[in-house]
């Protein structure tokens, strides 16, 4: 069986070597957390069984654990510059062998090991099988979720860890990255050559949610309309972001009212 609290307690311990009152360090771990209350809370909305619902907060739990090492060596978030840090934790965790810190239990190993190598990519590679789909599918949305609020709390606390907002605000996004959001696509953000580009595509993570769960949750706290507002303060560009919002409202709503 799963034991959700004594892997927590592991988490806990692997990352205290590392600088904690780092903001970047503070963020992950709380994120982390974060991203495990989202993904129990799809599971539950899902009916799933209690083996399922523990295994999605433990694939959650571990989904960013790459993302310390990656920090320490890299000093950047950012996988195009660095690593990518899904593929750094699947090695940490199976190559090194950490995994046994978490779980005893090999039973799952193939399922975490795919579901977190899959949480980051553009999309989720084929031959997965029926559980291994669905954790990748859970703990794809329970991040995307929580990255939303990292970003408002970003924002909100004027911390300006992920962005120069004011800077941004200046752009506009370029014209392959708005005919993507309008047709309800994620770009190709290796080709992003503008920092709008990358912030547009955040909230164009919402066309790529499997279940309905986190879209109800990016509806109830507004997120989108709160994390476009500080870009939204230029004449020449505010109408392109108005017409964000107005793109991204509409797909919430639809997916809701389709109910899946």
């Amino acid at each position: 069986m799963i034991n959700i609290q004594k892997a927590s307690k592991a988490f806990s311990e692997y990352v205290k070597p590392y600088d904690i009152t780092n903001g970047k360090i503070k963020l992950k771990i709380k994120h982390t957390f974060r991203t495990v209350e989202v993904a129990k809370k799809i599971a539950e909305d899902l009916n799933l069984n209690e083996e399922q619902k523990l295994l999605a907060e433990l694939i959650s739990l571990l989904h960013d654990i790459g993302r310390f090492e990656q920090l320490r060596i890299y000093d950047t978030f950012k996988d195009k510059d660095s690593i990518d840090h899904a593929n750094l934790g699947v090695k940490i965790l199976f190559e090194d062998g950490l995994i046994r810190n978490f779980i005893e239990n090999t039973k799952y190993d193939d399922i975490i090991y795919k579901a977190i190598r899959n949480h980051n990519k553009f999309k989720i590679e084929d031959g997965l099988n029926n559980e291994e789909l669905l954790q990748a599918r859970i703990v794809r949305d329970a991040d995307k979720t929580d990255i939303f609020r990292v970003f408002l709390e970003d924002i909100e606390k004027n911390n300006n860890v992920l962005y120069n907002y004011k800077e941004i605000a200046k752009e506009t996004i370029s014209p392959k990255v708005m005919e993507n959001f309008e047709k309800y696509e994620q770009a190709d953000r290796n080709k992003f050559d503008r920092n709008i580009d990358s912030y547009i595509n955040i909230i164009s993570f919402i066309f790529d949610y499997n279940y309905i769960t986190g879209l109800k949750i990016i509806k109830e706290k507004n997120y989108i309309e709160r994390i476009m507002q500080p870009i939204c303060i230029y004449k020449e560009t505010k109408e392109q972001m108005k017409k964000v919002i107005k793109i991204a409202d509409t797909y919430i709503n639809e997916r809701i009212e389709k109910g899946s």
